[in-house]
């Protein structure tokens, strides 16, 4: 997977398109992010202890991988591409300036 764990990432597609957040969690297998403050839905919850109170609750939902995109340090939307140093190390690259991430 091209995104990691706490890339800013600009929402391509559905509800909330044009939003940026977060990367909290990279589920690989189902090639799904949730994004911080984005996808929010209504789940409700149990009460699982006399402190604790049951209720709906917002929380954030996976989104594909397809519909977000990396934001860059200045601001604007890319896809992310790998390439190999002269030293050997292999480095993520914005596709549309060609930085370093």
């Amino acid at each position: 997977m091209r995104l990691k764990k706490n890339d800013n990432v600009k929402i391509l597609a559905g509800k909330d398109k044009g939003k940026t957040g977060r990367i909290v969690k990279v589920d690989p297998v189902t090639q799904r992010v949730v994004v911080q403050g984005v996808n929010m839905v209504k789940k409700t919850m149990k009460k699982k202890s006399q402190q604790d109170q049951g209720g709906i609750k917002e929380i954030e939902a996976p989104i594909h991988i397809s519909n977000v995109a990396l934001v860059t340090k200045s601001g604007e939307a890319t896809r992310v591409g790998y390439r190999v140093e002269a030293d050997g190390s292999k480095v993520r690259v914005a596709k549309k300036t060609g930085e370093v991430i």
